[in-house]
């Protein structure tokens, strides 16, 4: 006899739209103090994270506010030039967790001791598969670095596997030279990431690769 795996909320990706509203800000919500955490673990960060921070140093906006613009304007090319769609996930996404990564700030703590920042790091990353587990579940729409990943394969033909790939690496490589936040768990999270995302999805009841379309991008790295 196969044994079905456990997900024990299954259930709520059957919730009336309403509810499923509710769902994707909440997955928002902890996707932004997910991020926060590992942020202020001071660790190492995510490759776009890497980017907005490095671009804070630059220019007189917080990370957030870089997180919100960097976002409109990847929506502006994947639905002008790469005519991807737009679902009101989408649009929810792009404001609501770089606002959530700014209220958020000062509640999370800015621990000292390297074994605490580690600690708080790990739970970021786990925080942050929950989240994508969360918002794809809703099954409101794509987010924004997503709909870029999905529209530059389409157009190359490349896998998206290979796009995702090229263009963290080139993100990452942005960020580093503008001065983000780059480090040990910048590696964690690229190890970790993968995992904690599918852990977070098989809650739901969901595939990896079944989920693929509707994941906002920050992910496999954990799609935002």
């Amino acid at each position: 006899m196969t044994r079905r795996p456990c997900a024990p909320l299954a259930a709520v990706t059957r919730l009336p739209r309403p509810g499923r509203y509710a769902l994707l800000v909440f997955g928002l919500a902890l996707y932004g103090l997910s991020l926060r955490l590992m942020l202020d673990a001071r660790v190492g960060v995510a490759p776009w994270e890497a980017f907005h921070l490095g671009v804070t140093r630059h220019l007189p906006l917080s990370i957030g506010g870089v997180s919100i613009l960097t976002g409109v304007l990847i929506v502006a090319l994947t639905r002008l030039r790469l005519r991807e769609p737009l679902g009101p996930g989408t649009v929810l996404n792009v404001l609501l967790i770089g606002l959530f990564l700014d209220v958020l700030g000062p509640l999370v703590p800015d621990p000292a001791a390297l074994p605490a920042r580690w600690a708080q790091f790990a739970l970021g990353v786990a925080g942050l598969g929950l989240a994508t587990g969360t918002y794809v579940a809703a099954g409101l729409g794509a987010g924004p670095r997503d709909g870029l990943i999905l529209g530059l394969s389409r157009v190359t033909g490349w896998p998206v596997a290979r796009v995702r790939s090229g263009v963290e690496l080139a993100v990452l490589g942005l960020g580093w030279a503008l001065g983000g936040q780059v480090g040990w768990g910048t590696l964690a999270f690229a190890l970790a990431s993968g995992p904690a995302m599918s852990a977070g999805l098989a809650l739901y009841g969901l595939r990896r690769g079944k989920a693929q379309a509707a994941a906002p991008a920050e992910a496999a790295p954990p799609p935002r």
